[in-house]
C-alpha cells in the first residue's frame, strides 16, 4: 500500500526518499548509502525503541567460518573509538547510565541491535548504532576474550538435550543449504575462527546498504530523520555488492531420521517437514495450522496426545525465513511412554487433517489465538520491535503490517491443501531424544 509522501522539512526532504507506508509505518531511503529507514510512532509512553537488522545471519556464513554472526553479535558491543570501556563509555555504561534496555539476538536470516531508552535519548542511540555500524575495533584481546565466552555457551547447549534435539533435527533437515549449520557455529570453526576472518566478515556485510534502521516509539518525524542523516549520512554503502546465497536446498526425496542420547527424566519427539519461504502466502495457512494443531488445550493434539496421557508438554512452529524452512511438532513424552507411541499418534492426526481437514470452530479458535498474540506484540515500543525484526529478516517489512489482514484470508480448505501439499513422509525430518538414567552407557 503507498501513500502520498510526508511533508518534511526542508533540510531532510533531500536527504531522504520516502518510500511507503503500511500499518502507521513509514518507510525511507537515505539516498548517500542506501539506509532503510522505518518510521513508526507511538506517543503513549515518553520512551523509544531503536532497532538495527542486519540482512546477515548464520545462513551467510560457510563452512569454517559457522558463528561468525554470533560472534561479531559478542564484539560490536566491545568497543569502537568513540565508545570503549577504558575511556568509561562502553556501549552498556553509557546506555544504563540513562536507564536503557540494550540486547543484540542473531538468527538464521539476521541480527538486530537495539535499545529502549526515555525519548530524551534518541540521539544518543542513533549516535552509537551508527559508530558500532562502520567503527567496531575487533582487538584482538577481546576476540579472545569472547572465544571463551561462546565455548562455555557452547558447552551450556550441549547439556541442553531439547535443545540439541531441535539443531541437529535442522542440520539433519539441510544438507546443503547454511540452514545447517547452529547459529551459535560449529566448536572447531569457533576454536579455529581468527581475528582477520571476523574482520573480513563485518567489512563483507556490515554496511548501510544492507540494513534497515527502525524507529519506534514517542518521536517526531522531522527530527528523527536529522538525527539519522546527521549520524548515518556520512556512512558510504558498501564498496561491492552484498554477496548472496546461490546454495539450493535439494528436494528431499526420503525421510531422514536421528536419535540423540544424553543423560535425562523425560524423552522428547521432534518432527519436522520442509514448508515454502517466508513470504509465500502457503505460511500464512501454516500459521494457523499450527495453531490448530497445538496451541492451547482445544488443539488436535493436545486432545489427542496430552489430554490422553501420552505426553506432557508439546507445540508445533513454522519458521518463516527468506529461504524454504521448516514446519515442526515437538513433544514431551509423559512417564512411561514410548517414542513410537507419540510419533504415531501425531501421525495419525496429521492424516485425520489431511484427509478430513479441520471444522470451521478450529479456525476461528486458531485465528483469535493468532489475533492475541499480535495484539501483545504491539503493546509498546520494545513489543513492536521483535516481530518487525522477523518480517525485516525475511524480506519484507509489510509482514508485520498485513498479519490481520493475511490471517483473514485463510480458509478451512487452505488448511487441508497446505497440510497434503507439505506433510509428505519423503520430505519429514524425525528425530528422538532418549534420556539416559543411572549412568547408563550411550
Amino acid at each position: 500500500m503507498h501513500a502520498r509522501q510526508p511533508h518534511l522539512q526542508a533540510d531532510v526532504q533531500d536527504v531522504f526518499r520516502f518510500e511507503q507506508a503500511s500499518g502507521g509505518i513509514e518507510a525511507y531511503r537515505l539516498l548517500k548509502n542506501g539506509l532503510q529507514v522505518l518510521l513508526l510512532p507511538d506517543d503513549t509512553v515518553p520512551v523509544v525503541t531503536v532497532m538495527v537488522t542486519y540482512r546477515v545471519g548464520s545462513r551467510n556464513e560457510s563452512t569454517g567460518l559457522t558463528g561468525a554472526t554470533h560472534f561479531l553479535e559478542h564484539l560490536m558491543f566491545k568497543g569502537t573509538e568513540r565508545f570503549q570501556k577504558e575511556k568509561g563509555t562502553s556501549v552498556f555504561q553509557v546506555l544504563q547510565c540513562v536507564g536503557a534496555q540494550v540486547n543484540a539476538t542473531t538468527w538464521l536470516d539476521r541480527t538486530n541491535y537495539y535499545e529502549l531508552l526515555p525519548s530524551e535519548h534518541l540521539p544518543l542511540a542513533l549516535e552509537i548504532e551508527a559508530d558500532r555500524m562502520r567503527g567496531a575495533l575487533l582487538r584482538e584481546e577481546e576476540f579472545e576474550r569472547e572465544r571463551t565466552v561462546i565455548l562455555n555457551e557452547l558447552d551450556r547447549g550441549e547439556n541442553e538435550p531439547t535443545r540439541k534435539l531441535y539443531q541437529h533435527v535442522w542440520s539433519m533437515a539441510y544438507l546443503a543449504h547454511p540452514y545447517h549449520h547452529p547459529t551459535i557455529g560449529w566448536r572447531s570453526d569457533v576454536e579455529s575462527m581468527r581475528r582477520d576472518d571476523l574482520r573480513h566478515f563485518y567489512d563483507t556485510y556490515y554496511w548501510p546498504n544492507n540494513a534497515t534502521l527502525s524507529i519506534i516509539g514517542d518521536f517526531g518525524r522531522d527530527e528523527a530523520l536529522s538525527l539519522v542523516a546527521r549520524h548515518f549520512g556520512t556512512i558510504p554503502p558498501s564498496p561491492a555488492p552484498i554477496p548472496d546465497i546461490r546454495t539450493k536446498e535439494p528436494e528431499q526425496r526420503g525421510e531422514r531420521r536421528l536419535i540423540i542420547r544424553q543423560a535425562g527424566q523425560l524423552g522428547a519427539v521432534m518432527v519436522a517437514y520442509k514448508s515454502p519461504p517466508g513470504l509465500h502466502t502457503d505460511a500464512d495457512a501454516l500459521e494457523v495450522l499450527s495453531m490448530v494443531l497445538a496451541s492451547g488445550k482445544n488443539s488436535l493434539l493436545f486432545r489427542r496426545l496430552t489430554d490422553q496421557g501420552l505426553t506432557t508438554h508439546l507445540f508445533s512452529g513454522v519458521t518463516r525465513l527468506r529461504d524454504p524452512g521448516l514446519f515442526y511438532l515437538f513433544a514431551m513424552l509423559a512417564p512411561e511412554k514410548t517414542h513410537r507411541e507419540v510419533e504415531t499418534a501425531m501421525g495419525e492426526v496429521l492424516k485425520a487433517v489431511c484427509e478430513g481437514g479441520v471444522s470451521d470452530d478450529d479456525v476461528q479458535r486458531a485465528r483469535r489465538q493468532l489475533f492475541a498474540h499480535e495484539a501483545f506484540s504491539r503493546d509498546g515500543p520494545f513489543a513492536m520491535a521483535a516481530p518487525l525484526n522477523e518480517a525485516i529478516a525475511v524480506g519484507d517489512w509489510q509482514l508485520y503490517t498485513t498479519f490481520i489482514e493475511r490471517i483473514n484470508r485463510v480458509t478451512r480448505e487452505d488448511l487441508q491443501r497446505v497440510a497434503r501439499q507439505y506433510f509428505l513422509a519423503d520430505t519429514r525430518t524425525v528425530g528422538y531424544y532418549l534420556p539416559l538414567t543411572n549412568g547408563e552407557a550411550a
